[in-house]
């Protein structure tokens, strides 16, 4: 194939060339996640049980027909509290690495196309907020506010949009010295219109892999802190906050209070890395392609 031919697949690639078409593209990640947010939204309709309010005539019950996954030291259903937890804990996760990919993809895509003082600027800012370690910057940011969803998702976020900002300025650093690219500026296309039409489609393959595998790293981070506490507000159910409650309950023997909560973090970390690491391996092909130019 002639570096014409390929220039013209790059340049023109969109979703559908990727491969997704067709049922027999579906893998055992996809299906997961889709029947996790399929369970989040449907959580009313799952179960009538009120994951908040408690009952302590039924507290500490192991599993059983009426409460699958047992109830907690009071007495709330561990079932209802693990269905609405999947809300909380997906939606922190999917924000906060949109956030983080978008911010990161800002900073690469400008620092690696204008280079220059700009790049300068943005790499050395990126440096000093990679210098402080992240746990303690994330525990800065969560107590300097009032905790709720949105301030964690806002400090997950704010933390992590650094090695996409790096991985997309080295890729913009290579795209802009492609034949594409110089044709566009001698014809006078501006820098807007190179960025947006040039440059930012052939950086969606790391778009598309960062948000996957920063979602299962948001998911882990906000379990982590709301597990110290400094997470979701413990009125809110989330895996993290079950965790913390479970503490105590594990010196009870009351082991089902940290089991589900646990099994639903490594369910969905694992099978949103099985699903990066598909995605990563289809768009691959364009990937080098690209390099080939």
């Amino acid at each position: 194939m002639s570096p014409s031919n390929i220039e013209a697949k790059i340049h023109h690639w969109k979703l559908p060339s990727l491969g997704f078409r067709g049922l027999k593209y579906i893998t055992p990640g996809m299906i997961v996640i889709a029947s996790l947010l399929l369970l989040a939204l449907l959580a009313p309709y799952i179960t009538s049980s009120d994951p908040i309010v408690a009952s302590l005539d039924q507290s500490m019950q192991p599993p059983s027909f009426q409460h699958p996954f047992g109830t907690d030291h009071l007495g709330r259903d561990m079932f209802s509290r693990v269905l609405y937890g999947t809300r909380v804990s997906l939606m922190v996760g999917i924000c906060a690495a949109a956030l983080a990919v978008l911010l990161g993809v800002a900073v690469g895509l400008l620092a690696g196309y204008f280079g220059g003082l700009v790049d300068s600027l943005l790499m050395r800012l990126v440096d000093t907020i990679y210098s402080p370690p992240e746990t303690i910057l994330l525990m800065v940011l969560v107590t300097m506010f009032t905790r709720n969803v949105w301030t964690i998702i806002l400090a997950i976020g704010l933390t992590h949009w650094m090695s996409t900002a790096r991985l997309v300025r080295s890729e913009a650093l290579s795209i802009r010295q492609r034949p594409f690219v110089e044709s566009a500026v001698s014809l006078g296309a501006g820098d807007g219109y190179i960025l947006l039409h040039h440059v930012l489609p052939n950086l969606f393959y790391i778009a598309v892999i960062s948000v996957t595998l920063m979602t299962a790293h948001a998911i882990l981070t906000e379990s982590f802190l709301s597990f110290l506490g400094l997470g979701i507000p413990p009125h809110l159910p989330s895996w993290g906050n079950m965790l913390n409650e479970a503490q105590r309950d594990i010196m009870r023997g009351i082991w089902w209070t940290c089991l589900f909560p646990g099994m639903m973090i490594v369910i969905t970390v694992l099978s949103i890395n099985l699903l990066g690491a598909d995605l990563k391996k289809r768009l691959a092909p364009v990937r080098e392609m690209r390099t080939q130019l």
